[in-house]
């Protein structure tokens, strides 16, 4: 049975600031236990030994190291991963990493492999088997390894992913999404203690186990790349009377996607500037052309006046560069 999957960046356009920040939270809780001393009996030198000490720093710095990178990790249940996507910007960089964290008590097993996706209008996915006209899957000049994954409490895993027959490849823009699924820890029906009570020959017992994955894009492109994007249809409301919100409209052209923060301010008449609005990691994946978005702003504001500048910009790491501006008068 089919659990949720998430797929990052971008059903909805909303930040992940907040959970990663809890995260960290936990980890760092987590860290200060494993470190704990306890007073030495009888007076005993407290030791600790050289690979023990190696491994408890790993298990610490590297999941704590991933979410303090520009917060660019995601996280479901307990499964941290780092990045949150991976672009092969040109051919000649011919391999890049994934990390996987198991932030969690248990064991967890992980079966990794890639899908395809069609990104829609409202930003929703749904998965796909054939390419739209101007799409191209990126698997076929992909290999990654290791594709199966077991990963101890607090144990991190790397994820390697190589490039392959990019002489093959014609100019453009490929993109897959890597799937990394949790495979269920199932035991036999008749294992349980549960089980071994009902001792009914003439029913059959069925046990739906949900299954959970997450998925990120991989993206390769190749030769002269070109994307142009617009800000339109911008409008106002509240809904229920009381919740803010922006609705507006991506447009996109050229031969690849887009990818990058959002910022709304609002600017009063006497040139006051407050944030009311910000995502980060907003996407539209080629071949689309448009995609809409509705965005939640501050409460407690006063929208009757000024007017609301939209700003969409590259991510931090690709130095800020402004993508699209467009401005909403308010009365």
């Amino acid at each position: 049975m089919k659990g949720s999957s998430t797929n990052l960046n971008e059903h909805h356009c909303k930040g992940g600031r907040t959970e990663a920040i809890s995260i960290l939270a936990k980890i760092l809780k987590d860290c200060f236990t494993a470190f704990a001393i306890t007073k030495p009996k009888f007076g005993t030198a407290l030791k600790f030994k050289k690979r023990e000490l190696k491994n408890k720093l790993a298990v610490c710095l590297l999941p704590i190291a991933l979410l303090l990178s520009s917060m660019t990790s995601i996280a479901q249940g307990d499964l941290l991963i780092f990045p949150m996507r991976i672009v092969f910007d040109g051919i000649k960089k011919r391999s890049q990493s994934i990390n996987l964290s198991n932030t969690g008590k248990d064991t967890a097993r992980y079966n990794i492999s890639f899908v395809q996706i069609r990104m829609k209008e409202d930003g929703a996915f749904e998965n796909i088997t054939k390419p739209d006209s101007n799409q191209f899957f990126a698997d076929p000049y992909l290999r990654i390894f290791p594709r199966k994954v077991i990963l101890g409490p607090n144990e991190a895993q790397v994820i390697k992913i190589q490039l392959q027959k990019t002489d093959q490849m014609v100019p453009g823009e490929y993109r897959s999404h890597l799937y990394i699924r949790a495979v269920a820890d199932v035991k036999p029906l008749g294992e349980t203690a549960e089980n071994k009570r009902i001792k009914d020959t003439t029913s059959i017992s069925v046990k739906l186990i949900p299954e959970y994955g997450i998925s990120i894009p991989v993206i390769i492109r190749k030769g002269d790349t070109t994307v142009r994007v617009s800000l339109s249809n911008l409008s106002f409301q509240k809904l229920n009377d009381s919740i803010p919100v922006l609705k507006l409209d991506f447009n996109r052209s050229g031969n690849i996607s887009v990818y990058g923060d959002i910022r709304v301010n609002l600017v009063l008449p006497n040139s006051t500037t407050t944030k009311v609005g910000e995502v980060d990691g907003f996407a539209v994946y080629t071949p689309g052309t448009k995609r809409q978005c509705k965005i939640e702003l501050k409460k407690g504001i006063d929208y009757s006046k000024g007017k609301l500048i939209v700003t969409y910009l590259s991510p931090a790491e690709d130095n800020r560069v402004q993508l699209a501006e467009a401005e909403l008068g308010l009365r």
